[in-house]
This record gives structure tokens, sequence and C-alpha cells, in this order.
């Protein structure tokens, strides 16, 4: 394991998936983390038990990041915990499918508040928070390049973070804090794989250059080089982690 001077990783929506994946990854790199999630304390102390018997530190840390004052007792925690944050992964989300006219209210609300709303709540409080030297690395999607059918609510809140990337990389001038988005390509994880059939699965899978899907692993290792010495010099960015889909 390398070491990363003690520094702390908090990760939104941690507990399984991609999530789970760039926390141990963060774990392995030596980062303590701090695992989010709203929901499910059993599979997130999970991931907390595998890092710390491999080694590493790892805390829970229940909030749902649509909340703002939820978000702000996260990183209370975090500090009391740990004497402060210097990565946030922005992984939390949904993602629902319908055609445009045929989206609810609700289903839009949703979306807003968890994706967007979310993901701002805690670059809000990471910009007022993060020590200097830190990293803020979102989560977009290559879809708002693919720009599928029946994923337009979900793509308008990845491409609207894609945006806050960007202009929050600018507002941080002066505080070697860079920030940066992952827009994954079709990812073999629950969240993507539910109610698709082995032929749609292979469909997918077939249309990236590289003829797979991407791993949790795949989009944890561009998180790491992000979070890691080796990104230092990227910032305000959107990496496409795809395969070379689009």
């Amino acid at each position: 394991m390398t070491t990363q001077n003690n520094k702390v990783a908090l990760i939104t929506g941690a507990s399984r998936g991609i999530g789970a994946a760039v926390a141990e990854r963060l774990a392995r790199d030596g980062f303590t983390v701090v695992i989010n999630y709203s929901g499910d304390a059993n599979a997130a102390q999970a991931v907390a038990d595998r890092i710390e018997a491999a080694g590493g530190r790892a805390l829970t840390a229940k909030a749902d990041v649509s909340d703002p004052n939820a978000v702000r007792g996260m990183f209370d925690a975090a500090e009391a915990a740990f004497g402060g944050v210097d990565v946030l992964v922005n992984n939390a989300g949904i993602m629902k499918l319908s055609e445009i006219a045929d989206s609810d209210d609700a289903m839009f609300d949703q979306h807003v508040a968890i994706n967007l709303k979310g993901s701002f709540n805690t670059m809000r409080e990471a910009a007022r928070r993060l020590r200097n030297g830190g990293r803020i690395i979102n989560t977009s999607t290559s879809l708002v390049g693919t720009r599928l059918e029946t994923y337009g609510v979900y793509v308008a809140t990845k491409a609207a973070i894609e945006s806050l990337t960007a202009i929050l990389s600018k507002e941080l001038r002066g505080r070697s804090i860079t920030v940066n988005a992952v827009a994954p390509g079709p990812t073999a994880t629950d969240l993507f794989l539910h109610g698709k059939s082995e032929e749609l699965i292979d469909h997918f899978a077939k249309q990236v250059p590289l003829e797979r899907l991407g791993t949790p692993a795949d989009i944890a290792s561009a998180v790491s080089f992000l979070a890691g010495p080796d990104g230092s010099w990227i910032n305000g960015q959107t990496l496409r982690a795809n395969g070379g889909l689009v």
C-alpha cells in the first residue's frame, strides 16, 4: 500500500457499484476513506470491513446528498474523525429512463434533487472546506456524448455537472485544488445490468471498440489517477472512461 500522507477521501454513494470500487481503490492508494451511503448501512459497512481487513482506514457516513444539512453533517463527521477532507468523489446518483414526453414531474424532480442538487451540495461544501491541494472528482456519463433516447432527464443533470465542474475549477484558483469529472460509458454494475436482456447487454458491449463493458475497477482507476499526484495538472476537464465509445 502506498501512502498519501494521511489524506482523506470522501466518496458519495459508495456502498456498491462504482462507488464501492472507488473507495477500495483509493484505500489501496493510501487514502483514509469516508464511505457515504443513503440507505443500506450493511452494504456500506461491508465495504469498510474489506478496506480495514486489507490494512486501510474507513468510516461510514449516512447522508442524503440532496439535503444540504445532511451534507454539512457528513463533512463535520469526517473532520471530527480525521481532521479534514482532501478529496471529494461525487458518485451518488440515480438513473430512471423515459422518453421526455412520458417523463413525469416526480421523476424529473428526483433526478435533479439527487444527481444535480446532490452534487452541487457536496461541491459547495467542498469548495468551502477542502484542504488546499485537494481534489474534487464528479461523475458524469458518456451518454452526454451518445445522447440516446430515453436518457434525456438523466443526461441533462450530468451535462449540468460537467459545466459546474469547469466553472468550479476556475473559482478555486489559488488553492491548488483540481476539479474534474469522470464520464463512464456502459459499465457492468447492478444499476446498468438491471432489467436488461443478455442480447441488449451484448449490444452495448459491441458498441465499444474494445468490445466489452467497462468494469467498476476501470472507472476507479480513472478516479485514482485524478486523485493522485500524477493527475495534478489535469483541471476543469471531463475524462470519458468508455473504451472509445464516444
